[in-house]
This record gives C-alpha cells, structure tokens and sequence, in this order.
C-alpha cells in the first residue's frame, strides 16, 4: 500500500473488508452471517484481535464468484463492530456485528491475504423537512401494509419500528427485515439524500406489497386443490372398495401382508411391516412415501431370513475339493476342515472370520471360492478396494432420496442364503474421507461376539450375520486398523518355490490356457526342465499371475499354428523352443554380481508382493567423519545404519582400523532403487558388513546373501519372512544365506526343495558374519567380550510393512 500501513491502520480508518454475498448491512442494524471463504476468515481474526473489532462489511456485486478483487465488491458499505464470533463445523464460524455508522470506502487493496479499506464516513443528508415528513409517514403506512399480509416478521422488529423516529433509521430497519433484492438495497445505502432514499422505498414496497397479494390469490388456489385431491382420494378408496366387492379388484397391500406371514420373518420386523402397510393404504399411490415403503417392504422380502443351505458332511470330500482345486495353501485347507469337524460335532458354532495375507497370485481369492464349493455353500464376493463412504457398508437412512441398503446386506440378497462364504477382498485397500470411515462400520460385521444384532441404516432392524463365514484378504496388515485386524484370524500365504510353481503350472495353469485358447488336452505339454526354464526365464513373482500369462502366449502362439493347419501336431515345449516363441529370457542370473566387491553387500527385504534382495552400496571419501545415508530410507533403517556404523568403531582397533579414519573420512550408505521407500532393522548386519568391507578396503562376497538385525553390543537379533527372503536368494542365483540364530526354529517351515538348494548358516554374533562374509575373514574376526549373562530381553512388537515398501524387518 502506498501511504497507509497494518501499524497506523487505527489512525487512518484502515479496516479489514468482509464482503458479503446476499446480503447489504445498515447502520443501527445487527447482522449474522456465516464465514467460510479463507480471506474472509483472516479478515475477521483481523479484526478480533483488535480492541475495537471494527470491520468495512460490503455486498459483492456477483454473488456466485468464489475468487474476488477489489472492482468486485461495492465501494459503499458499513462500518460495523464484531459482537460475536462462533466455531462451526467444517472450518466455518458464524459471526455477528453491530452496524455502526454508512462509509465509503476510498481505497481497497489486498494484503496479509486480505482486504483492506481506507473507510471515511458517509452520513445521509436530510432534505425539505416537509416533504421528508410526508414520505416517511408513507413509508410507515406501506411498511404496515406488507407486514400484515407477510405474517413472518418478527414482532420485536414490529416493536422496534414504532419506536423509531428517524427516517433514516427506520428504512435502515424495514429493508433488513424484508425479502428485497440485494440491488434495491444497496441502491438504498449507497443514497444520500434521505428523500431519494424515501422514495426508492416508496417503490419497493409498493411492488412488495402487489406481490404479497398475487402470493395470497395463489396460496388460495392451492387449498382448493388440496380439498379438491382429498375428495379424488375418498372417492378412489371407495371405488377400491367396490371392486373388492365385485370381486374384480386386488391390492398391493394384500399382497405384501401374505408375502410377509409366509417369509417367516422376525416378530418384531413383521410387525414393523405390518404397520407399513397401514400406512401405504392411507396414501395415494402416486405419493412419494408411497414408493419409498414399497421398496422398503420388497428390499426386506428379497433378504433370506431363516433360509440355509447344507453343509458338506463328508470331511474327506471337503478335502478333495480344496486339493482339487488348489496346490499347497495347506494352512488354510487344515483350518477350513477344523471348522467343519467342530461344525459337525457341535451342530452349531459362530463362524470365524478368517483374513489370509499374503503377496498377489498365491490365491487368495481364488481359494475363497473354493472353500464355498467344498463346503457347499453360496458365494459372494465384495471388493473393498477404494471404497472410502462408510454408507457403502451400513446404507443410507430412508429419509434419504434414493436410499439403499449397504453392500453386506446386498451380497445377502444375492446370495439366497444366511449362511454364505462372503469374500471381502482387498480389505486392506479400504480408505476414508469426510463421508466417514468404513472400516470402522465393518468391525461390527466382523466380530463374531456382534455380528448377530448387525444393524443396517436403512433395514432398521438387527440382521443376524453369525452364520455368514467372513473371508478377507489383504497384501499387507500395515493398512489394517488395529482393532478391525484384532477381529480376524490371519492366515499368511507365502510365496511359491520353483517345485511348487511347477506343480502349479502343470495341474491347473497349462490345462486352463488350453481350454481357453480352444486346445486339446495334452495339446502342449513340457518337461521338468521346461517349467524351470519358463519360470526363472520369464517370471520373478512370488505368486503365478505372471506365469499364467506366459502360459497363455504360449498356447496363443501354438493356437495360431493349429488354425492354419487343424492337423498340426502335438507340441512338446522344451527351453529352446520356449525361447523361440516367447524370444530371449527376460530374466538372467548376472554371474558379476556374484562376484567378490569392496563396500557392497547383498541383504534381504520384505514387500507386499514377496520377497527381494537389497544391495547395500558403501563408498568412503575424505571429510569430516559425517554419514550420508540415501536411498529413501525410513527412520528405523537410517537408525539401523547409524548403530552398525557405531559398533564398527567401537571395534576399530580390533579390526586395524585407525580411530583418526573416522574423524577424516566421510561414509556414504547407498540402497539402490532409491525411488522405492525401505524401512525396517533387519539391514543392520548387511550394512555393517559393507561398512566394514569399505573401511578395510576387503572384498566381500558376493555369492551370498544376509539378514539380522544388529545392536551395539554386536548381537544378531531374529527377523521375519524368512522364506520370501530365501526365495528372494534363490531366484538371483545365491546359494548361501546368513541368517540370526533366533530364526533356525523357522527353517522347518521351509520346503525341502528349498533347503536342499540354500545353505543357511545361523549366526548369533555380528563377528560371525564378518568371518563367513568378508574374505580372509581370520583377520577381521574379533573375539566377543564376554558379557553378564542376563536374561533375553522380549523383542519388540512388529508391524507388517506397508503396502509396496521394502521393508527390511520382513
């Protein structure tokens, strides 16, 4: 601003701006209004924070415009006093001021994200003191007139009009009390001669008043066409009443009240319907309400109540089913047979609600299916990925235009049946906004203690869902709110091994494709080494996605030749001919990065989609002794990083490392892929290798891989997801994998296969790995000082890794 500042603002009527939309403030008047828009908002803190609490308020000229500058808004307003100011939701505040004295306002700017207004009075000028009398005491007549004929003005301002002597005041009064257009009062404040003021008036009410009398004629009509529907609507019921006589005639009502004894439905709800139906009788059918308890009666017709279908009694059937269908996945195939044969013994039991974890492709949704047909139950699938309006899960209330009931009591509709296997699949991807959260509407249909009494907003009585056998699946827990999570059962999947893979593609992707390619059976087929070579070529997954649609290019490509030529002959896929269909492997095993290198080690990290190796690159250069760490790390891994490096030099001498090294030389951490986020402990030992190897100037092996968490005392402390890490290993070419002493429990899990192609050696001591991994280890190696022996502290509590995170603590 030129010549005026926020620090002299009080000496220059410099005012905070509050343009109003609709709406025009008077003198002598109070007004409330409702502030949202953000320069507003710092107008009027603006002005609160001031002794006087003064403010310019002003009418905008266009009323819909959000984004505003000083020629949209009206140079003449009111100078006002802020009374009160009130905290509404949504970041809005309700605000009401005293109109003080008319201004005008001769300079608008914008500053501090608002507007400013160097405001000067503006006082009214009487005229001819005879003619002014003669108008105002029209203007009082009129003024009446309206008033009689509105019904809707408030008798305190009624009150206030007769006690009011100024003609100026009163208009002042009249106009804020009345529905004129924002221009007529605008027009009026920005008047200064009080006669012209009188007589803008004058007009108004004139036309106020013819319209007041139009609305009385209308309103009249109106009636008469109501009396005039309620006769149509006596004669209609007794014309109803004839046909049910004659017996030509038949009622919706009827209908719904036979439909409803003969649903067997919960007493309290048939009654609640029944006295529905009273209600639709006494409405014209052409009603709005008429249609919306029509539909509420049908919607609880079409949900089953009391119908079931027959549980498989056969374990060993259930069983063959599930392996039928599905290779491996044994945990969940052990934990569905449990269920049947306590099912089966008890002849009742509430259903547990299971949630399997895992990577994508190890069939997760597919086994849901699965475990539907081997129990021989309905099935129904809801995919909760982006659902993010809690209305999807309760529904919406049926004062609502277009209600409905909410997606668990439609998969019920669909199903036919109270006890289906319903899928919620992706609960993981659930989010929430401003409509509400919907993972905390789905912890009362996920506990079994409440899911008997579940109540839909729009059914409007409890729906018994204990019956319902609930199956989730998620990539990741991390997402999972805790107390939804603490609800279900967790079953992890893990990835599948090669041999696995293989038995996968043989029995159920091969045969598939065929079919869906128009194939014979045994049309194409491949050998052991075949399947190896496809998927260790091809593929880098921990499920059979990917595998599945490299099948499926193959017997696209075998089609092909078949529909040229219907008698061609029978494929047998070995690795060259694989090669020439599906060209060269897009997956090889680098023999150099398995080589010996100084500074760079090979960890193992933990995804939502399976396993991975982390390389962990170490770089030293002269400086100051500081430690750069990149690769878009989290806090628990730059912490990690931070520990190895310390107990590296508390060790220094131990490992002929000079103390001044540290003072003089800068380490630099690398994890590649820095654009993924990683995070976790369980680096702790790969980077205090490679530190090591970096400041020795050692080779490190290249042909194994680590994992363990490190503290300062040295100790290697137990990790998780140790066998996608060890598949990780496996599908680079590493043969050998360190891992902490508190993990050989876990080897037993392990497939066979698998451990017969990697070599885990189990280490306690961080001195450990330095003899295995950093060559002519004898030298590096240190002797463990020896420590009071205390009794092993509990390990934290860990969280599953978010969704598409490295996450090195598995």
């Amino acid at each position: 601003m030129e010549n005026y500042t926020i620090d002299n603002f009080m000496k220059t009527n410099l005012l905070p701006v509050v343009p109003l939309r609709g709406k025009v403030a008077f003198p002598s008047v109070s007004v409330s209004f409702e502030v949202g828009r953000e320069t507003t908002l710092k107008a009027i803190n603006r002005a609160s924070a001031t002794v006087d609490k003064l403010v310019f308020i002003c009418t905008q000229k266009v009323t819909e415009k959000d984004d505003i500058n000083e020629n949209d808004i009206y140079t003449v307003g009111c100078v006002a006093k802020i009374k009160q100011v009130a905290q509404l939701s949504g970041g809005v505040i309700r605000v009401l001021c005293e109109g003080l004295y008319r201004a005008k306002a001769n300079k608008i700017c914008f500053e501090e994200g608002h507007f400013y207004a160097v405001a000067q009075e503006f006082p009214f000028q009487d005229g001819d003191e005879v003619l002014q009398e003669a108008h105002f005491r029209t203007v009082k007549a009129l003024v009446k007139d309206v008033f009689a004929l509105d019904g809707k003005i408030p008798k305190e301002t009624v009150a206030k009009l007769e006690l009011t002597r100024d003609a100026n005041a009163y208009m002042h009064i009249a106009l804020s009390a009345m529905r004129v257009k924002v221009e007529i009062k605008q027009q009026s404040l920005a008047e200064t001669d009080t006669v012209k003021r009188l007589q803008i008036l004058e007009r108004c009410l004139n036309d106020e008043l013819e319209i007041s009398k139009v609305e009385k004629k209308i309103a009249g009509a109106v009636r008469q066409s109501i009396d005039k529907s309620q006769k149509d609507y006596f004669l209609r019921e007794q014309l109803k009443a004839i046909h049910n006589e004659l017996g030509d005639g038949g009622k919706e009502e009827d209908e719904f009240r036979e439909k409803i004894k003969a649903k067997n439905l919960p007493k309290g709800l048939e009654e609640k319907c029944l006295k529905e139906i009273d209600r639709m009788e006494k409405m014209q059918s052409s009603s709005p309400e008429y249609t919306v308890i029509s539909g509420y009666i049908e919607q609880v017709l079409s949900l089953p109540w009391t119908e079931e279908t027959t549980d498989t009694e056969s374990l060993q059937e259930c069983i063959a089913v599930l392996d039928s269908d599905h290779y491996g996945l044994d945990k969940i195939k052990e934990r569905i047979v449990e269920y049947l044969a306590v099912l089966k013994l008890t002849g009742n039991m509430k259903a547990p609600i299971l949630c399997f974890v895992g990577p994508p492709g190890v069939g997760k949704t597919s086994i849901a299916q699965s475990i539907a047909r081997a129990l021989n139950r309905k099935f129904v699938r809801m995919s909760l990925g982006g659902v993010k309006d809690e209305a999807e899960i309760r529904g919406h209330r049926r004062t609502y235009i277009g209600a409905m009931p909410g997606r668990i009591l439609y998969g019920m509709k669909n199903a036919g049946s109270i006890n289906p296997v319903f899928l919620l699949d992706e609960i993981d991807k659930i989010t929430s906004d401003m409509h509400g959260d919907p993972s905390s509407a789905l912890l009362e249909a996920l506990d079994p203690e409440q899911n008997s009494t579940f109540r839909d907003r729009y059914l409007e009585y409890a729906y018994d869902l204990s019956k319902v056998l609930f199956l989730t699946t998620a990539n990741s827990l991390d997402t999972i709110p805790a107390p939804l999570r603490d609800r279900m059962e967790i079953i992890e999947l893990s990835g599948y091994t090669l041999e696995e893979k293989s038995e996968i593609a043989e029995r159920y992707l091969l045969p598939k494709q065929l079919k869906a390619n128009g194939l014979k059976e045994k049309c194409v087929s491949l050998d052991e080494d075949a399947y190896r070579y496809l998927i260790e070529g091809y593929t880098r997954e921990a499920g059979v996605r990917t595998l599945e649609r490299t099948i499926g290019s193959i017997c696209r490509k075998v089609a092909v030749k078949h529909a040229q030529n219907k008698r061609a002959p029978r494929v047998k896929l070995t690795a060259e001919k694989i090669k020439q269909l599906l060209g060269a492997p897009k997956f090889t095993i680098d023999e150099s990065s398995l080589l010996p290198k100084v500074g760079e080690v090979t960890g193992l990290a933990w995804t939502a989609v399976g396993g991975t190796t982390l390389a962990v690159e170490v770089t030293t250069m002269k400086g100051k002794g500081e430690l750069r760490l990149t690769g878009r790390l989290g806090d628990v891994m730059k912490e990690s990083a931070q520990t190895a490096l310390s107990f590296i030099r508390s060790r220094a001498d131990e490992y002929g490392i000079a103390q001044e090294t540290f003072a003089t030389t800068d380490l630099h951490i690398h994890f590649p892929e820095g654009a993924t986020p990683k995070d976790g402990p369980s680096a702790g030992i790969t980077v205090a290798t490679a530190i090591l190897s970096a400041l020795t100037g050692k080779q490190a092996r290249g042909d194994l891989a680590m994992t363990g968490e490190i503290t300062l005392r040295g100790n290697v402390l137990p990790i998780g997801g140790l066998k996608e890490k060890s598949l990780a290993a496996r599908r680079v070419g590493i043969k050998t994998v360190i891992i902490p002493k508190g993990n050989q429990k876990d080897l037993e899990e392990l497939p066979d296969a698998l451990k017969k192609e990697v070599r885990f050696i189990p280490v306690e001591r961080v001195e450990e790995v330095f003899a295995i991994a950093i060559l002519d280890g004898a030298k590096t190696q240190s002797k463990p000082r020896k420590r009071a022996q205390a009794k092993p502290m509990p390990l934290p509590i860990r969280e599953e890794p978010v969704r598409d995170n490295v996450r090195c603590d598995g």
